[in-house]
């Protein structure tokens, strides 16, 4: 993007601030007028002393002249501090209320968006944070620049112009011509870092996303003692960074070196001309000094810059990833308009393909009915396409071919946000925010009372750990232990109370115990609802009353689980696998030597 890109991006959000923007530039007419008030005041004070002394006056005698002076320009002193402090103030509001609502306005973007633009790895976490954070605090520092820099500045200059063209044409003119090749300078500067700023911007992306990934994976890191590789890893990435950044700095210098060389032809130039104008009786003495201070006015952008620059080029660094995110139209999730009180929660697919983003192929002509009240199981391999299922009847995907029916509708006309208040998603590993115990539950029915919250951790088995806590219900969620933090997702499910379910590995860390008890509070809740599980476990997938066995993609089987093991194909390997893996025959033999002794003693 470049700096005229932006002005209109951001003029939306600017808008809304039109009457501080309408002060500030008052103030910057008031300032650039009394940046003019030095030149005039010394070209007056030395052409009136040089006549005072050709009139052979004292020093006391001009003590008048002298007070005048100094009052014109306390004044200007005093109106110049005031004209800074209501810019600079005026700036810092702009400053804090645009950042507020450009982090806001992107927050509220990405809420809209769907699973898939999470899931791509060029949005992932730290990469997105940086785009957002960095650009917002890059493009709010950019509006306070023109408001509070570069509009005086250039006021300032436009103002000194035309005095020095009113007061000699030919030492304006010298002005004027310098101001061009000055920009033309800034022009091609900014075009050597048109590709230079996005690979600033990616590798600074990479370096935050780095750290998360040091910070997510920290544990796996030191199992395998893998901390000199990580460290070299972000070392790398350091130095790419460096030496990126040294680039752009040494191409800075070269640019604004050339820029203060040219500033100072312009002074000298101005020097010579007014001299020769002086001695050809042109122009008086006070002249030369006005002419000059003129044109420092004149120039003073061109100093202002080389500070300012940095700041610009930051803006148009990162403002480019804050937009993009921020047009990712593609990414809005799709919502229907079909509303439903009373689904009965049958599901029915119908030659369904899934490709995900990244090109994997998921799932290939499904078909499957999964009726309404009923529980039913998916089982395979890992990557046999059981979650991917889960993730399209929740509408975190669509379909790319066939079609989803709910009820006999399609899936897709169904309005998004309704139909997910009526499906209870309980995953592997969830998600707990920071915050109380009792405000991650209550995240499954906001509107819930306290007891409603503690009678469902009741029924999640978690009601009597949290009470040996210090803080109880008020104790952070996130110190938690993993198996915890599971009956917590939960417990927001029993207080979410839907229709639908669906299970993902939902007792994968909890102990054997904790899930002998959820899986009794499952079983309760299962009663008169549509139930999908996916789970290793055989204690709970052997009850379902539909059973799919997927593999690679496609679903080979479907029945009982009886019905299933007597046919002897996939269904049964895995089963077979599953209760090798448990041991049981050692496990029934104790149980065997237990019962007779417990009928030995009667």
């Amino acid at each position: 993007m470049d700096f005229w890109q932006i002005i209109r991006r951001l003029f939306p959000f600017v808008k809304p601030y039109k009457l501080l923007i309408t002060i500030s530039l008052f103030l910057t007419l008031i300032g650039a007028v009394a940046a003019q008030v030095n030149p005039v005041v010394l070209r007056y004070t030395v052409d009136s002393i040089e006549q005072l002394i050709k009139e052979g006056k004292t020093a006391q005698q001009s003590t008048s002249l002298l007070l005048f002076i100094s009052g014109i320009l306390f004044g200007k002193e005093i109106i110049n501090i005031a004209v800074k402090y209501g810019q600079s103030m005026i700036g810092e509001r702009l400053r804090v209320n645009l950042s507020s609502n450009l982090a806001q306005h992107a927050i509220e973007k990405i809420l809209t968006y769907k699973y898939a633009f999470f899931a791509a790895d060029e949005n992932a976490t730290g990469k997105l944070q940086t785009r957002i954070d960095r650009g917002a605090e890059s493009l709010t520092s950019f509006v306070q620049n023109i408001f509070v820099d570069l509009l005086p500045l250039f006021a300032n200059a436009i103002l000194a112009l035309i005095l020095m063209f009113n007061a000699n044409f030919y030492v304006g003119l010298i002005a004027s011509i310098i101001m061009p090749i000055y920009f033309l300078l800034s022009w091609r500067q900014a075009g050597l870092f048109k590709g230079v700023r996005r690979g600033l911007r990616g590798l600074r992306e990479q370096k935050t996303n780095g750290l998360f990934n040091i910070i997510e994976s920290i544990i796996v890191i030191k199992s395998f003692v893998r901390e000199e590789y990580e460290r070299g890893k972000q070392y790398q990435l350091q130095q790419n960074l460096i030496n990126a950044q040294l680039k752009q700095r040494k191409t800075n210098y070269v640019f604004d070196a050339l820029k203060t060389f040219i500033e100072q032809v312009g002074v000298v130039l101005i020097i010579i001309l007014t001299a020769y104008l002086v001695l050809d009786q042109q122009m008086t003495i006070g002249a030369i000094m006005f002419h000059i201070l003129l044109f420092n006015n004149v120039s003073a952008p061109i100093r202002q810059l080389h500070r300012i620059y940095d700041q610009i080029n930051e803006a148009l660094t990162y403002s480019e990833g804050f937009f993009e995110v921020l047009d990712a139209d593609f990414a809005i999730e799709e919502s229907g308009s079909l509303i439903t009180e009373n689904l009965r929660g049958e599901f029915e697919l119908k030659n369904v393909d899934f490709t995900y983003p990244n090109g994997i192929k998921a799932l290939l002509d499904v078909n499957m009915t999964i009726p309404a009240g009923k529980t039913v199981a998916f089982v395979g391999l890992s990557g046999a396409g059981k979650s991917t299922l889960l993730n399209l009847l929740c509408k975190f995907y669509a379909p790319n071919d066939g079609e989803i029916l709910l009820d006999g509708k399609n899936l897709q006309e169904y309005d998004t946000r309704l139909l997910r208040r009526k499906i209870g998603l309980v995953l592997q590993k969830n998600h707990i925010f920071r915050g109380s115990i009792e405000e991650n539950i209550r995240y499954g029915n906001m509107r819930a009372n306290f007891e409603e919250v503690v009678e469902a951790t009741k029924q999640a088995y978690l009601h009597d750990q949290i009470e040996q806590l210090p803080n109880k219900y008020q104790n952070d969620a996130q110190q938690l232990s993993g198996g915890q933090q599971q009956r917590v997702a939960i417990a927001r499910l029993f207080l979410k109370n839907p229709p639908i379910i669906f299970l993902d590995e939902p007792t994968a860390s909890l102990d054997a115990i904790a899930t002998e008890q959820v899986k009794n509070s499952l079983d309760a809740i299962k009663e008169n609802r549509t139930v999908v599980i996916i789970s290793h476990s055989i204690s709970q997938i052997i009850d379902s009353d539909v059973i799919f066995v997927l593999k690679e993609g496609r679903v080979v089987e479907s029945g009982t689980h009886d019905e299933l093991y007597a046919k002897g194909k996939t269904y049964r390997e895995i089963f077979n696998a599953s209760a090798r893996s448990l041991n049981l025959d050692r496990i029934s033999k104790t149980l065997e030597i237990e019962n007779t002794f417990d009928t030995n003693l009667k």
